[in-house]
């Protein structure tokens, strides 16, 4: 399961970094901050608030997408992706801890906090995913991807469980502070289970060279430049990322609003909103650890076809559900299609991606989500904004699903892990 150039802590403390970071996607993007900008900090907006949370995630997203090639390159070159994850999780946990400061009116600083925040976030994720055919053989990346988002899953138990009684007076305004205190705990919480991959994970030398006197950024961009110009050996993978580019819309569009939806549309209370979230959580860890199963068995291709649908379902029975119970029906299958659409679609890449050149091409992998990223949120603020209803966004959201389906039966996935064997045994060229 762990290749022999790696040891089984070093895949636990990989697998355990998806447990800490989880903290900052459950409590700060999805579940605790989402609501508190609209409702406490943006007070008094509306609708309109939903598009100013688009736009945060918006801009945060087009930021990653931008430096996180360029970012990957230099860190293959140089052999620093575990200085560069160490920096953008620091970055993250600053900045998610700082959002404890944010009282109603500040906008602006708490528009500005988020989204430093969450390029820390985001570009920590670039490095961290790229770690995983170094930790792992080929025929595994499905099942340690898949134990990755399980082990996320239960952190998120872990830390609602543990914010849970400071969110139990809901947003009233006499338990805001409480509110705000999640945020730094999960800023916490997020530090001290990194500490594993921090110290614990190997950096290992690639099998290409350079020239040391090149500085690292010009390296770096050598590096990207002949990526580029060699795309063509990569036609399957280009097929993917578009596929991939379409339809994580869908999903970052979900895990932006879904608990705004709850909160506005359906008039769910918190002790709903954390029942909500353990039950998602829950059915999470099970469709990571099945899927990821499945992924090695089927390969990622069906697995991912399977999940998409699964999200179509989720997505027509959001803009039906009236009620509380077929709600929390809902949740249980966007917990399934959630953690296994995201670990099957990480697995398809680890696959499609020639050694030596991890963090480069899942620099281009983080620029297609991130770059999508930009257009979900904001294309459902948008539409909430203009229609003053959710409903009609949330429907609108199937079409990312459905287009990304349809692009994916286009990709030879046999015939893209050829290529990216063959370029690993011959390179052609002097790196």
């Amino acid at each position: 399961m762990i290749r022999k150039n790696s040891n089984r802590l070093e895949v636990f403390s990989w697998m355990l970094y998806d447990f800490a970071n989880t903290s900052f996607t459950v409590m700060v993007v999805t579940f605790v901050y989402s609501v508190y900008f609209r409702d406490v900090v943006a007070k008094g907006l509306g609708n309109r608030a939903d598009l100013l949370w688009g736009l945060n995630g918006s801009i945060s997203m087009a930021v990653v997408a931008v430096i996180s090639p360029v970012l990957g390159a230099i860190a293959d070159h140089s052999q620093s992706k575990k200085k560069f994850l160490i920096f953008f999780a620091l970055l993250c946990i600053v900045f998610g801890g700082l959002l404890s400061l944010v009282k109603e009116g500040m906008i602006l600083e708490g528009m500005l906090l988020f989204i430093v925040a969450n390029i820390g976030f985001q570009g920590g994720n670039v490095f961290y995913n790229a770690f995983l055919p170094e930790i792992t053989t080929q025929d595994k990346y499905g099942r340690i991807s898949g134990y990755g988002w399980a082990l996320g899953y239960l952190g998120a138990i872990v830390i609602i469980l543990v914010c849970k009684p400071f969110l139990s007076g809901g947003f009233e305004e006499s338990n805001l502070p409480k509110v705000r205190l999640t945020f730094l705990l999960s800023a916490v919480f997020y530090l001290i289970f990194s500490l594993p991959i921090f110290f614990c994970l190997k950096e290992r030398m690639g099998g290409f060279t350079y020239d040391r006197k090149d500085l690292y950024i010009v390296g770096g961009f050598k590096r990207l430049g002949d990526t580029i110009r060699n795309l063509n050996q990569f036609k399957e993978l280009g097929k993917y990322l578009l596929s991939y580019f379409i339809y994580i819309e869908g999903v970052t569009t979900v895990i932006y609003f879904s608990t705004i939806y709850a909160k506005v549309t359906l008039h769910l209370q918190i002790s709903d909103l954390i029942l909500f979230y353990l039950i998602v959580q829950t059915t999470g860890i099970v469709g990571a650890l099945f899927f990821g199963w499945l992924a090695d068995k089927l390969l990622p291709k069906k697995t991912i076809q399977i999940t998409l649908l699964i999200w179509c379902m989720v997505v027509i029975g959001a803009y039906l559900v009236v009620d509380r119970s077929a709600f929390f029906v809902i949740g249980m299958l966007a917990g399934l299609a959630m953690g296994s659409s995201q670990s099957a679609s990480r697995s398809m890449m680890g696959l499609l991606t020639p050694r030596d050149k991890e963090a480069e091409f899942f620099g281009f992998y983080g620029i297609t989500g991130r770059l999508s990223a930009t257009i979900g949120p904001l294309f459902f603020g948008a539409i909430s904004a203009w229609t003053g209803n959710q409903r009609t966004a949330i429907l609108a959201v199937i079409s990312f699903f459905i287009v990304g389906l349809i692009l994916l039966q286009r990709v030879d996935e046999q015939q893209g892990i050829r290529a990216a064997r063959n370029f690993r045994v011959n390179p052609g060229q002097k790196q």
